[in-house]
């Protein structure tokens, strides 16, 4: 492997890794609205249909990591875990199934953006791919969550 192409991987890597610790922040923060939501079934369900996703997310991310030659980033990392606790801690012992969703959107956004900002970045064909329906993925999520606070109106 040329040296031009160990520094292209290594940046791809990097940019990959990024995103998949945004996927295993949103199953963290998932498992806090999933515990947080008592009373609506129909809420819970999507929530977890959800998580699911960004599980899958995790798997198809942290293989083609391998793939590149690369290690992937499989724990939440400092960011994450301030990230968790301060969800958690917005959420508080009685939240509400609207404010759990209100947040929810709230994550998914910002992984809105963090995916954006990955697809902007210097990345092989294969890679933009990977990102670009993930990034997909997260913005039917969004459209999921959005379905349910109308339903809630």
């Amino acid at each position: 492997m040329t040296e031009n192409k160990v520094a292209e991987n290594k940046e791809t890597i990097s940019s990959l890794n990024q995103l998949l610790q945004g996927e295993y922040m949103a199953v963290e923060s998932f498992n806090n609205f999933i515990s947080k939501v008592k009373d609506d079934h129909n809420v819970k369900k999507t929530l977890q249909e959800i998580q699911k996703q960004h599980r899958q997310n995790i798997n198809i991310l942290a293989d083609y990591i391998q793939d590149l030659g690369g290690r992937p980033h499989e724990n939440l990392g400092m960011k994450g875990t301030m990230a968790d606790m301060k969800v958690s801690m917005d959420l508080g012992l009685k939240a509400d199934t609207e404010e759990i969703i209100k947040k929810a959107l709230e994550g998914e956004t910002k992984g809105v953006s963090m995916a954006e900002k990955v697809l902007r970045g210097n990345l092989d064909h294969k890679s933009r791919e990977l990102a670009g329906e993930i990034l997909q993925k997260d913005r039917s999520s969004i459209d999921k969550l959005n379905g349910l606070l109308d339903a809630m109106k």
